[in-house]
């Protein structure tokens, strides 16, 4: 069965990438959760999807040009809903914290495709193994380079290839960089792609799959996961194709 995988946390009904979304993603028995990971200026690990602030906070610039205790003073809710007021970014290891003993599988995506943060892959690692979380995680990147460094540690963690570009032998391709799972965006989906994924054990799931003819989509072609702003509705579509 499809696993539904919270895009951002629970982002149709509460900020993205803050406590408010993750908790309610997990209170809706999601199997997964996807988030963001930049860098600080003095290299925190912290929780946004934007190179820059202004879009989700009241604050203005890039992240890597805040420190962690700068960018905890901005507001990341209000832009949502007045009741998200004072809604607090949150660094990957409060996101750890949390999710420690929860039965979720985590889905962290390194933001490295535009700012190319140094050790980024290294921190996040060590983080993810403090907390043992290594086999319930999933690291992800469109940054080929990024797989690169992160097929060091190939044996300790799950790696997936971010990609919304069609390429020739997309499965062959992602093995050689190192990753062992492909994210796809919704319009790569192919049965074929699906087969051929399948056949070398690779895990194939597929972004940002928001309405139910898409979702339907997944479901009868078999892929592994949806990344889904819509978690509510994914588990009650789901529940109805599989008649569970």
């Amino acid at each position: 069965m499809i696993n539904i995988i919270a895009h951002r946390g629970a982002s149709s009904i509460a900020p993205e990438n803050t406590m408010p979304a993750f908790q309610h993603a997990y209170e809706l028995g999601v199997e997964g959760i996807e988030t963001d990971v930049h860098l600080t200026k003095d290299s925190v690990p912290v929780l946004i999807h934007d190179e820059r602030v202004e879009r989700t906070t009241n604050g203005f610039g890039y992240v890597k040009d805040f420190t962690f205790q700068q960018l905890k003073q901005l507001d990341a809710g209000a832009w949502f809903s007045i009741a998200f007021s004072h809604t607090p970014i949150i660094s990957l290891d409060e996101f750890l914290a949390w999710a420690q003993f929860k039965p979720l599988h985590l889905h962290i995506e390194l933001k490295n495709n535009k700012i190319n943060y140094k050790h980024l892959e290294e921190i996040v690692f060590e983080m993810v193994s403090y907390y043992r979380l290594q086999e319930q995680t999933t690291l992800s990147t469109f940054n080929c380079h990024s797989i690169k460094r992160l097929s060091m540690f190939k044996d300790d963690i799950n790696i997936a290839l971010l990609t919304s570009k069609q390429r020739q032998n997309l499965c062959a391709y992602t093995y050689e960089l190192g990753a062992r799972a492909l994210h796809i965006k919704y319009p790569l989906l192919q049965q074929q792609l699906i087969n051929q994924c399948q056949s070398k054990h690779i895990p194939i799931r597929v972004f940002t799959v928001n309405t139910l003819a898409h979702m339907l989509q997944c479901f009868r072609q078999k892929c592994d996961g949806i990344f889904t702003d819509f978690p509510k509705k994914a588990i009650q579509y789901r529940k109805d194709f599989y008649k569970i």
